[in-house]
């Protein structure tokens, strides 16, 4: 028997791992608000579910980090960020409601 361990998994790996998944939540993040954006103003679709995703996964992110004690500096403009995108698809499509209405009326 070996009383070696075989490393997997170095702190570059972790890392690296780290900032690929931070790039695909970015993605989808804001995937899902262009997308609420659309379904608002161009199908005129509730977007409450997108929302609900979006805040969803900001709340369980930052609950995570909290209980592990790894929230840094700047996790205040992490959240306000994740809530504007949150906003974001509500007010697009409330403007492109009136816009849109204001167009009809002509």
């Amino acid at each position: 028997m070996s009383t070696r361990q075989s490393v997997e998994q170095d702190e570059r790996a972790v890392a690296v791992i780290g900032v690929s998944s931070r790039w695909a939540f970015v993605f989808l993040y804001f995937g899902i608000c262009i997308d609420g954006a659309y379904r608002a103003t161009v199908l005129h679709q509730n977007t409450l579910d997108l929302i609900a995703l979006v805040l969803g996964s900001l709340i369980i992110s930052t609950i995570y980090q909290a209980r592990h004690k790894v929230l840094g500096k700047t996790w205040v403009k992490a959240a306000l960020f994740g809530a504007l995108c949150g906003v974001l698809p509500v007010v697009f499509g409330v403007v492109f409601k009136v816009v849109s209405s204001m167009i009809q009326a002509r």
